[in-house]
């Protein structure tokens, strides 16, 4: 069994991505989840810092932590460093105290210490509550409400690069382009990875798509404004290896094939810095879902408000919806649906 150490502060969102590279998924904890099986595109996640092999979970206190080391089959040898965190302040715990505590255990059972290069890290994670909405999507553990302490030994730290693409350091940019860090949440819920198509019908700059291709699917992009269509190419040129498609065409008629793409996601306008009335943007979202559900199994969708009624008029099931607050005038909703 895996420890997976989440993200932000939504655990329901955090855990729905990391159930695209894990199976039987259950929040413990804020910020804590455990999982039967990862695969390798547990590395591509953007909202599970870490991933450890679980030895054993505990209250949230230093004492019945070291209970459950002390119990654990401790099957390696060889240097160790203990890292303890707190997560989000939630329990008060003192993370140094912890560190020396289940240090001297690993001492006595024949482990040398070594905080710069070690062979092994040990993970003594601290959390309360979860942070969970109504979303059915990932499960939550009985018991959860009270916190926990997980301990496990690092097993893989997802590369954090994303600040490194973000949208102001591409070659082309606009404003309002989304952050790198939901754009690959996002392409994972979607099932991204090698050998998969994503299609992004209102690409805009590319961000989903470059995220796409760097986790190995085959990104495919379509704009209305040729300015965007020349824009996502440059990006996509620059970022990504894989090799990539991007046009000029309308939503709502797509020039593909039936079933072309394994997976839709977009970022459905605001209507905010174009004059789209309501009514009009309805139309748009609507009859772009409809074509999406022509073309792939599974889309996610983005945008300033719900668009469920909308997706299940167009013939999708919602699996799950999530809302994040961007700020205080603007709230993003997610809907992940199903044909």
């Amino acid at each position: 069994m895996y420890l997976l150490e989440l993200a932000g502060t939504d655990d329901d969102f955090a855990a729905t991505e990391a159930a695209s590279a894990a199976s039987d998924v259950t929040v413990v904890a804020g910020g804590l989840a455990t999982a039967q099986e990862i695969s390798a595109q547990a590395s591509t996640l953007s909202l599970t810092h870490r991933v450890s092999d679980l030895l054993g979970t505990a209250q949230p206190t230093i004492a019945a932590a070291r209970e459950t080391l002390e119990s654990a089959a401790l099957d390696r040898t060889g240097s160790v460093a203990v890292r303890a965190r707190d997560v989000r302040g939630a329990t008060g715990v003192s993370t140094q105290a912890t560190e020396r505590e289940l240090g001297s255990v690993l001492v006595e059972a024949g482990f040398t210490v070594d905080l710069e290069d070690p062979d092994h890290e040990l993970r003594v994670v601290f959390a309360g509550s979860p942070s969970v909405g109504d979303s059915p999507a990932a499960d939550v553990a009985s018991g959860a409400d009270a916190g926990a302490c997980a301990i496990g030994w690092l097993a893989t730290d997802p590369p954090r690069t994303f600040t490194e693409r973000a949208p102001t350091e591409r070659p082309f940019f606009q404003p309002g382009s989304m952050d790198p860090t939901l754009a690959r949440a996002l392409v994972n819920i979607a099932g991204a990875r090698p050998g998969t198509t994503v299609l992004d019908p209102m690409c805009g700059t590319g961000g989903l798509l470059i995220e796409a291709g760097l986790v190995g699917a085959t990104p495919v992009g379509v704009d209305a404004l040729e300015k965007m269509v020349q824009g996502t190419r440059e990006n996509l040129g620059t970022l990504i290896d894989e090799e990539f498609a991007v046009c000029r065409g309308d939503a709502r008629r797509l020039p593909f094939a039936d079933d072309a793409a394994d997976a839709v996601v977009f970022d459905a306008p605001y209507g905010r810095q174009t004059k789209i009335t309501g009514e009009t943007l309805a139309a748009l979202v609507g009859d772009a879902l409809a074509d999406a559900r022509r073309l792939a199994a599974r889309t996610v969708i983005v945008g300033d408000r719900s668009w469920q009624t909308v997706a299940e008029e167009a013939g999708w099931t919602v699996t799950a919806h999530f809302q994040r607050r961007v700020h205080r005038s603007l709230d993003r909703h997610i809907l992940v649906l199903e044909r």
